[in-house]
């Protein structure tokens, strides 16, 4: 895998991230994937402008990708915030050798994709529920000012 600083030198990459950050942009969303099943190097495979349904519909089941995602959240109209999430995906299907390398080379991708309030390593489609990723941008806010609606 090429090191983060050669990562971040891809032009599509660096855009991709800088474009979900902006608030500017339409783009709330991309995802990594390697360049082939034996490449330890990623490309951008994706971006999007819907929601988390929409992002985790590109992650394969028998792949490994890396996606970011930017949400907003608030408690009404005049309170809301933008969050953004790391997922690291290991779909069911992934191979034990790239699961083994994506513990290393997770630690290079968060060079790149650098700021986020949680991040969710799954391999189970149901963790990025809309609703459960909410929560944990919630929880990761600190002070929660609407526990009454909100279930912690």
């Amino acid at each position: 895998m090429p090191s983060a600083s050669d990562l971040l030198s891809d032009s599509e990459i660096a855009q991709a991230y800088e474009d979900v950050r902006s608030d500017k942009s339409e783009t709330t969303w991309l995802v990594l994937k390697y360049v082939s099943a034996t490449s330890d190097s990623l490309k951008l495979d994706k971006t999007g402008t819907g929601d988390i349904a929409e992002m985790a519909e590109a992650l394969g089941e028998d792949e490994a990708a890396y996606a970011y995602i930017r949400m907003k959240l608030g408690n009404d109209e005049y309170s809301e915030r933008t969050k953004f999430a790391f997922v690291v995906w290991q779909g069911p299907g992934t191979k034990i050798m790239r699961k083994a390398k994506m513990s290393f080379q997770s630690g290079q991708v968060k060079q790149v994709i650098r700021t986020y309030a949680v991040e969710i390593q799954t391999s189970d489609k149901k963790e990025l529920d809309a609703e459960l990723v909410t929560m944990k941008l919630r929880k990761a806010m600190g002070a929660n000012y609407d526990r009454q609606g909100s279930g912690y």
